[in-house]
């Protein structure tokens, strides 16, 4: 492998990346934790309109369907909301390492 090849970012294993890496690994799991309790919370609210309603194979559809979609809305705004939390936190503390 040639030694004047410029690494990509991904590649880093500097301090720096390592944080990165290890900030992103976090707001991955608090969004996936919002999005599992939101998905809960989406399912217990419709599960009793769905049985007094709907037949087996619907109620299994319509609540998954929105266990589903209440999963990936949460986990989505919650990672941007980490990273927008992030950013800004990085903008206050200026990257010396790589000075």
């Amino acid at each position: 492998m040639a030694k004047n090849v410029a690494q990509s970012p991904l590649e880093r294993s500097g301090l720096a990346s390592f944080d990165q890496r290890l900030m992103a690994k976090r707001c991955a799991h608090e969004g996936v934790l919002a999005g599992a309790k939101a998905a809960v919370i989406a399912s217990a609210r419709m599960l009793p309109w769905a049985k007094a309603n709907l037949n087996h194979t619907a109620q299994a559809l319509i609540i998954s369907t929105v266990a589903g979609a209440a999963y990936f809305v949460v986990a989505d705004k919650t990672v941007l909301k980490s990273a927008r939390r992030n950013s800004f936190n990085q903008a206050e503390k200026p990257n010396i390492i790589g000075a």
